[in-house]
């Protein structure tokens, strides 16, 4: 019988308001679920820096730093979207009240924008996939292009020109310029073969570099260590 109804009348209303709104309390579950991980992490990262500030060693402490502010742009981001999920959501409600008025759905573009940036994000495709689908069968939104779904450049997203003043402003704020003040010793104070190292320094700015991305890739491997 429930079948036989569904063919004359078509799907359910009320089943369909089910589905979608369960698909966007998932979605919601995810992002609680980010953004505690990535708290979690940057309390962690900030111990380490702690360490690496007591024995001095800013390299690792710069190198964690970069961690926090990377951390500190994607719980912004994650922040932004669960607004969005949360529009996303009243328009939903919004959309059916409609219909049950009116006895038709109108497909919303408000909702299918939000959709579409959300659907963006790497930690919600999935999910995101799932909810978008159920939107088309109930009629709220219109079929998205495949170009809507293109991912974000995370490292586009974290690198820009003012991350170095973030990293210094979380140096500061975590080690009281201890690390600002440590690297800043008088020539006069320092033994001859130190005086002499930064020559040396210039000499091998490629070996610098790979020995600053091996100790970065070690770091990530710690903090993903951490969250897990």
């Amino acid at each position: 019988m429930y079948y036989v109804k569904k063919a004359i009348y078509g799907p359910d209303p009320a089943e369909q308001k089910r589905k979608v709104k369960a698909q966007i309390r998932r979605n919601q579950r995810e992002l609680d679920k980010q953004l505690t991980g990535l708290q979690t992490t940057e309390q962690k990262t900030k111990t380490m820096i702690k360490a690496a500030a007591k024995r001095n060693d800013m390299k690792s402490a710069r190198l964690l730093a970069r961690e926090v502010f990377r951390a500190k742009k994607q719980k912004e981001r994650l922040h932004r979207s669960k607004a969005q999920l949360n529009s996303v959501a009243l328009q939903v409600d919004e959309a059916f009240a409609l219909r049950k008025i009116e006895g038709t759905m109108k497909s919303s573009t408000l909702i299918m924008k939000e959709v579409s940036n959300l659907v963006k994000l790497p930690e919600l495709m999935g999910t995101m996939n799932a909810l978008s689908q159920e939107l088309m069968k109930a009629g709220i939104i219109e079929e998205m292009v495949s170009d809507t779904l293109d991912t974000l450049d995370e490292t586009e997203m974290f690198e820009d020109e003012e991350a170095e003043g973030e990293v210094d402003a979380i140096l500061n704020e975590i080690t009281g310029n201890k690390l600002n003040t440590a690297d800043k010793v008088p020539s006069n104070m320092l033994p001859p073969t130190q005086k002499a190292a930064p020559v040396a320094a210039e000499t091998a700015p490629e070996e610098e570099e790979d020995e600053d991305e091996e100790l970065l890739n070690s770091m990530r491997e710690r903090l993903k260590a951490l969250q897990s």
